[in-house]
């Protein structure tokens, strides 16, 4: 039995969801590492893994039937994107459309946006990013400065967003922006508009980054892009309610990325370890090197567990912020904890790309930090689940 089946601990609720993660593994393993590795070696994009999976339906699992879904919840994209990564491919672009923009327009879009958009983002064939994060705001999402100004025919807006993922792949981005008037609390009501890509005045350019993985990121440019009425999603002043009712998800799926890695890394450096014979005993016969991989093991277990129940309550109609930001917690940890192990086993191959971890490791840092970093979680959880006073 691999170190990193899906066979180790029980986390599926159902026979469909067992079947599922299995067609899920055997499809992207037709891919597998080295595809991707080339993929990203030449600056290209996944297109035949991303065509493969919307083809299965995949990419639509969790958004509902009357909107081109599979009629799935959150736990079924969670599935996707774990195996997806444990297959040593971890496409952050399922992240990004499917599961934030898909879910939050299935659940907050315009009959005529769900009609435009979800029959093609569950297919693959559309693609949209997600603008929020900018420079002088990080995560506090009131100070943002991107402005939306209303007018005659809709809206203007003008600013400038930091970190937006993949937007050079999108045919439109969902913009969170605030109102130019600030209301009777003083603050600026946020509203989230539909932009397309090639709108007059929306510009990007790429952010040098470490990160070894088709999804370049970008600083985005608004000088007064001219947007309709009906390209706002959720109401106009309604953005911060509608926007944190992607971040559940967002959360949830971001784990699963981290999870696949980490079951990816845990099987290649127990392979390893159970091959590589040194003084004519195999090297996981010593503690030092079977213990942290044992614990790393261990670690991956809980984030997998605590994930899927995330997904669960969701789907469920709960409230899963504490549940959700706990599993993207646990599973950035886990996963440079068990990348750290298995590069380490490998010795100088490790830091080999022919042995497929040494270019995962700044995909799995990323965790501790994005979506939200590891200290506002631990904010989140001190003051909602211990009832200790905010911070901030």
């Amino acid at each position: 039995m691999s170190v990193g089946s899906v066979t180790n601990l029980v986390v599926d609720q159902s026979d469909e969801q067992q079947s599922l993660r299995e067609n899920v593994s055997a499809l992207v393993g037709k891919f597998g590492r080295k595809y991707f590795q080339e993929v990203v070696r030449k600056g290209e994009k996944p297109d035949e893994l991303w065509k493969a999976l919307g083809d299965a339906g995949y990419l639509g699992v969790h958004i509902s039937e009357e909107n081109g879904g599979g009629g799935g919840g959150l736990a079924d994209l969670a599935i996707v994107i774990e195996e997806t990564s444990a297959a040593g491919c971890p496409v952050f672009m399922i992240v990004i459309s499917p599961a934030i923009c898909g879910t939050l327009l299935d659940s907050h879009g315009s009959p005529e946006q769900k009609a435009a958009w979800l029959p093609g983002i569950a297919s693959g064939e559309l693609k949209m990013a997600f603008a929020i994060t900018e420079p002088d705001a990080g995560s506090n999402t009131h100070r943002i400065t991107t402005t939306a100004t209303p007018t005659d025919t809709g809206w203007t807006v003008t600013g400038q967003k930091y970190w937006t993922s993949g937007i050079d792949e999108a045919d439109a981005v969902l913009v969170v922006a605030r109102s130019a008037e600030a209301d009777a609390t003083g603050r600026h009501p946020l509203s989230l508009f539909i932009v397309p890509k090639d709108a007059p005045g929306l510009s990007f350019t790429p952010i040098d980054s470490a990160l070894m993985m088709p999804e370049k990121q970008f600083t985005v440019f608004f000088d007064d892009v001219q947007v309709s009425h009906s390209a706002v999603v959720g109401g106009a002043g309604g953005g911060l309610k509608t926007v944190f009712a992607a971040l559940n998800p967002e959360r949830v799926a971001a784990a699963s990325v981290a999870n696949g890695i980490a079951r990816y890394a845990i099987d290649r450096g127990a392979a390893y370890a159970r091959d590589r014979t040194v003084w004519d005993v195999p090297i996981g016969t010593h503690q030092g090197v079977s213990h942290p991989l044992a614990k790393a093991h261990i670690d991956l277990q809980m984030a997998r567990l605590i994930t899927m129940r995330a997904a669960e309550i969701y789907d469920a109609g709960g409230d899963a912020g504490d549940t959700a930001n706990m599993a993207k917690y646990a599973a950035g940890e886990s996963a440079i904890a068990a990348l750290d192990h298995a590069i380490q086993i490998h010795g100088g191959n490790g830091l080999s790309n022919e042995y497929g971890l040494t270019d995962l490791w700044f995909v799995a840092r990323m965790f501790r930090t994005a979506p939200v970093s590891k200290e506002m979680i631990l904010n989140h959880v001190a003051s909602h689940s211990l009832g200790l006073p905010k911070s901030y």
